[in-house]
């Protein structure tokens, strides 16, 4: 007899795939013996396969509603014997492939409503908890998963790495820790021992610049790193500090000592990095954060046994 066939959709982005890692867990565990499939985006495929959660990763191309021919294979994709969907994504995208793709005999955990089992009001609850309660509300067990797969390659970090994260979103500039912060940051740290490394993506590479040009003995990662090994950097560093954007959630969830820093437009009660070594400092203007304020947080955490 054929397994059963269950889906689960998470499009991204990084910091919600890292989030969404005890969610992914806990399905594996509430459906052991199921075919269990993601449903993501490109981006994020490569980290989806090297979870240890998943038998398919399918890449979902987003599309438009005049592409018919991606339309019908996504009607198609849902009509293949799926027997239920978990719906991690949560957005209008995904309430209308509800509507208008899913057949009646497949079940959805999710918020439509309409849905064989209704996701309750989720507002002001963290995201990495949001998705475990989807899992649980299908019958799931809530799991905290093991990250060992993340280790990396193992490279050779530098001793005693503050990992600094300057970049974001660039349509969130608001978000953004002012590049002058960064630097007063990496001068307390280095005086203090440390030794300030930079990391992010390509995109980051404006702040980049501007702080090896105030701190050249800094250590300039950004757009070298892989994935994988971005994840092997911060879980050897002894310190990451960043924006609201996807590695400062890795770092936490590595169990780095890790702060994030947040202006007006992030929501911590929902969006608050998760892990055993996480904090946080929020003001509306994030430019009103001074590195003072984040050398004492850094204290507590780094002290924490």
């Amino acid at each position: 007899m054929a397994s059963e066939q269950i889906m689960v959709i998470k499009h991204g982005a990084l910091g919600d795939m890292v989030q969404a890692i005890d969610g992914f867990a806990s399905l594996r565990a509430g459906h052991p013996k199921a075919r269990l499939i993601l449903l993501t985006t490109a981006p994020f495929a490569g980290l989806a396969r090297a979870m240890p959660f998943f038998d398919e990763v399918l890449v979902d191309r987003r599309a438009k509603p005049w592409n018919v021919k991606d339309l019908l294979a996504m009607r198609r994709l849902f009509r293949s014997g799926l027997s239920r969907i978990y719906d991690f994504q949560s957005s209008r995208r995904t309430r209308r492939y509800f509507r208008h793709l899913v057949p009646a005999g497949v079940e959805f955990v999710g918020v439509p409503k309409g849905a064989s089992h209704v996701l309750a009001d989720m507002t002001g609850v963290n995201n990495r908890d949001r998705m475990v309660r989807t899992a649980v509300l299908g019958g799931c067990p809530e799991v905290t998963a093991e990250v060992n797969w993340l280790d990396g390659d193992g490279n050779n970090w530098p001793a005693n790495a503050a990992v600094l994260i300057p970049g974001c979103s660039p349509a969130k500039p608001a978000k953004r820790w002012p590049a002058e912060r960064f630097i007063a940051l990496a001068q307390s740290l280095e005086a203090s021992g440390l030794t300030p490394v930079l990391a992010g993506t390509a995109v980051d590479r404006d702040a980049g610049d501007v702080i090896m040009n105030a701190v050249p003995e800094a250590i300039d990662l950004i757009g070298k790193t892989s994935l994988m090994e971005l994840a092997s950097l911060l879980k050897s560093a002894r310190l990451v500090v960043g924006n609201d954007t996807g590695p400062v959630f890795l770092g936490a969830r590595l169990g780095a000592p890790t702060i994030m820093v947040m202006s007006r437009h992030t929501d911590p009660t929902m969006s608050a990095p998760y892990g055993p070594c996480a904090g946080w400092i929020k003001r509306d203007d994030i430019a009103a954060i001074s590195a003072e304020m984040v050398m004492d947080e850094a204290a507590l955490l780094m002290g924490k046994p």
